[in-house]
């Protein structure tokens, strides 16, 4: 396909993100399907592109708008897009040769046509921001909202977070999770290998592998065989770190489509007793395939309206209780650029309330012994540490409970932050992940 067409999907691509509020990578599944007839080098070029625009999107857009100068005001919404797809790959990528030629048949105005000889010129030498004001700078440099780079300023220093939004621009690797239910890591990789997808272990987690090259690892079968489902490292940390027993009872009471709970019940050997309980019953669509496929068999899903709807039956009954809370997800923004511009500090704010409420809301089910945790993939700590903090202040019955692992499987000593685990996009290559293991007083019967 003709770079002109290529650039010119890339912006129609990015112009449909900007207008959802879906995640990116659910609007460009949905993209790709209906446009059957690209190949895979064509979409590989037009997904990179729309993920890289976004990723930049503040820096290119600060960028467009200097070489534009006061033509700015003849530009259309349409051309816009084009224009910020161009900038990304001249200005940031720098590796995509684009002509005058290239662009003309993808504009929609005349207006900005006979500029384009010196638009491509000054985005091929683009200019330095000239701010002196540190969160203007780092927010355009690295295209963060200016209170998102204020907040970690305050909580992680002007060196981390450089770093961290460094680090929240790449792409994030492609991890997978070993079922132990039916395959070993080595038996895992081998299969893999004979199927001509090449992996390596993953440096923390004992169930990983990476796959260092992009494919398409859903049609493999490998995948369809169950032997393995998508997570990240850190994710894949959080059930470990739980370490429940073949014969415990655990509740997932934000199970979504539930990839905590299938390796939750690959640990427990498809023993004991899960209940995966979400508000959406589309995700739970999504769990209930994907534990046939696993060979999951002790896993009852619940569609509730509220949590509060097991109580009936669950009141002080569960050993666990894991709240993968909902949040803000810019832990995530590897792997979901266009997050950045869709977080508002008000969505913060009432996601922490939400978060405070499940907490209370799961008190009752957690039997004396039992712990509870707190799981979020956000950096912030209006949703993490003050969340947690808030809790415990109202139940004196709870207490932070050290990890229960046997040193000897995995230290998790380096990821102990305080009371809590974290892990980070910067030391540890992860998702950023914030966990808070909370004991209630009691002897378990």
């Amino acid at each position: 396909m003709k770079l002109s067409s290529l650039i010119g999907h890339a912006s129609e691509l990015l112009q449909l993100v900007r207008s959802s509020e879906k995640p990116a990578d659910g609007v460009i599944d949905i993209f790709f399907r209906s446009h059957k007839y690209l190949g895979s080098h064509d979409r590989r070029f037009i997904a990179e592109s729309t993920y890289g625009t976004l990723r930049h999107l503040r820096k290119c857009e600060s960028l467009l708008m200097h070489a534009l100068g006061a033509n700015a005001e003849d530009m259309i919404p349409e051309d816009g897009f084009l224009l910020l797809i161009v900038t990304y790959l001249l200005a940031v990528e720098q590796r995509t040769p684009i002509e005058v030629v290239d662009l003309q048949p993808a504009m929609k105005s005349g207006k900005l046509k006979p500029l384009l000889g010196s638009l491509l010129q000054s985005l091929s030498t683009p200019h330095a921001a000239q701010t002196t004001d540190l969160v203007e700078r780092i927010g355009e440099e690295y295209s963060y909202p200016d209170w998102m780079v204020r907040r970690f300023l305050d909580q992680y220093g002007e060196k981390e977070t450089v770093l961290l939004c460094e680090s929240l621009n790449g792409q994030a690797p492609l991890t997978l999770r070993v079922n132990s239910l039916k395959s070993s890591v080595e038996g895992c990789q081998e299969t893999l290998k004979q199927e001509g997808v090449v992996t390596e272990r993953t440096r923390l987690s004992p169930f990983g592998l990476v796959v260092p090259k992009r494919i398409n690892i859903f049609q493999i079968p490998a995948f369809r065989d169950g032997l393995f489902e998508v997570q990240d490292e850190g994710s894949q940390l959080l059930p470990f770190l739980l370490d429940p027993k073949p014969t415990a009872k655990v509740l997932d009471a934000c199970a979504g489509a539930g990839g905590k709970t299938l390796e939750l019940a690959a640990i427990m050997k498809n023993r004991g007793e899960i209940v995966a309980a979400d508000v959406h019953s589309f995700r739970l669509d999504q769990l209930r395939k994907r534990a046939q496929r696993a060979g999951v068999s002790n896993v009852r899903i619940r569609l509730v309206q509220d949590v509060t709807d097991l109580a009936d039956k669950y009141t002080e009954y569960f050993d666990i209780v894991l709240i993968d809370a909902p949040c803000s997800g810019i832990g995530t923004l590897r792997r979901n650029p266009g997050m950045k511009w869709m977080v508002t500090e008000e969505t913060v704010r009432e996601v922490s309330e939400k978060q405070l409420h499940i907490l209370e809301e799961c008190v009752p089910f957690v039997k004396a012994g039992g712990r509870i945790a707190y799981a979020t993939c956000t950096l912030f700590c209006e949703e993490n540490e003050t969340v947690v903090e808030k809790f415990l202040s109202a139940h004196a019955d709870f207490a932070i409970d050290d990890p229960p692992l046997d040193r000897a499987k995995f230290d998790f000593a380096p990821y102990n932050v305080g009371k809590y685990i974290k892990f980070s996009p910067v030391r540890d290559g992860t998702d950023g992940f914030f966990i808070a293991v909370m004991k209630k007083h009691g002897h378990q019967a």
